[in-house]
């Protein structure tokens, strides 16, 4: 999708997920991301220090004119991976292959991908710790001596053919570094771990995307959306949006402050990110459970919704806000929860246990029903 048509681009109804919050990806925001993302590493803004190792990494390739060490992207969603895996392939001048975990179930699969890269091409792997078992054994191979086995036939008679790959630089992208394999790990010559943005690298990519977007963008009404993006650039980008839609509606199109925390009072996004979801798992976990601790499943029967959604879509933040802690005994509130709500903890709430360390992580090992 060009510039141009961002202008007029509208979101799709009938998309499933509509929680502005969501660091994942969804159809709307695969559209237009693309014509967002900088193109170089000067004009990628934030992860300043992945950005200087990972400057290093590739000029000194460029100067020895071979193919890049392999790299590895962790870090959660949102944070700009893809964008940086299009970068590599730009500042190497190398073709770029996009494929994902999930799409290489076969070995075959892997090796149809790779018999078919041409010398110095980037081959981006996204949610890398997806794959299948029998085509991560083949990517070792391939990575460490550019090589892959194919197998002619079956049982006693089966016979194993190398195929020489030309030297390609993978660049694999996970958001959950844990669940790879040591050995697959140890074969990325550069590991990035992306962390979460500063309000002010936020606020500069507002102002960026508001450029490009054609949206005359105040900047204390930029700082306010910034502040409530997470720390996630496609977070900031989707709240962006759907402010220009309330101005264009509501008002002349331009965004100031005011109308920025009208829009986003629409939404139902708070002034440091909560959505409807995540306040309606503090609420229960306040005025219905006295701030805890109390099991997964029970919370989540309480704000109508799966275990795993709760667990996977509110949880991180709330965790990391200091608004929630797991604790062995199931979920507690923390002071910085009742004091969010607006609401006074009742007598012998449990603070201390908000400190307790997590030593079950999950489900129904937290559960004391």
């Amino acid at each position: 999708m060009s510039v141009d048509n961002l202008h007029n681009f509208e979101p799709n109804p009938d998309d499933e997920s509509n929680r502005l919050v969501d660091a994942n990806a969804d159809g709307d925001d695969m559209l237009v991301e693309g014509a967002l993302r900088p193109r170089t590493l000067d004009a990628f803004i934030g992860q300043q220090r992945v950005k200087d190792q990972l400057g290093l990494v590739l000029a000194a390739s460029s100067a020895r004119g071979r193919a890049a060490d392999h790299v590895l992207l962790a870090g959660p969603p949102g944070l700009g991976k893809t964008t940086l895996s299009m970068i590599i392939a730009a500042e190497l001048g190398m073709p770029l292959r996009i494929t994902s975990g999930p799409a290489l179930q076969h070995a075959g699969d892997l090796a149809a991908v790779l018999s078919s890269l041409v010398p110095g091409e980037v081959l981006f792997l996204d949610e890398i710790h997806r794959m299948s078992r029998m085509a991560e054994e083949m990517l070792y191979l391939a990575m460490e001596d550019f090589r892959v086995d194919i197998i002619v036939g079956k049982g006693p008679g089966a016979t194993a053919i190398p195929l020489e790959l030309p030297p390609f630089t993978l660049v694999g992208a996970t958001t959950r570094a844990g669940l790879l394999p040591g050995p697959l790990r140890d074969r990325f010559g550069f590991t990035a771990h992306m962390d979460f943005y500063e309000a002010d690298d936020i606020h500069a990519i507002l102002v960026r995307s508001a450029a490009l977007l054609g949206v005359p963008l105040a900047p204390d009404a930029a700082a306010e959306i910034a502040k409530r993006s997470r720390g996630t650039p496609r977070v900031a980008n989707r709240l962006l949006r759907r402010v220009r839609d309330y101005a264009q509606v509501k008002a002349d199109g331009n965004v100031d402050l005011a109308l920025a925390r009208a829009a986003l009072e629409l939404y139902e996004v708070d002034e440091i990110g909560l959505d409807r979801l995540d306040r309606a798992v503090l609420d229960a976990l306040l005025r219905r459970f006295g701030g805890g601790p109390v099991g997964l499943s029970t919370l989540a029967v309480a704000v109508g919704e799966e275990s795993e959604t709760v667990e996977t879509v509110c949880e991180p933040f709330l965790v990391r806000s200091g608004f929630l802690a797991r604790t062995p005994r199931g979920r507690v509130a923390t002071p910085a929860a009742w004091q969010h709500l607006g609401l006074t903890p009742a007598p012998g709430t449990p603070f201390a246990a908000a400190t307790l360390p997590l030593e079950a992580e999950t489900g129904s090992d937290l559960e004391q029903e």
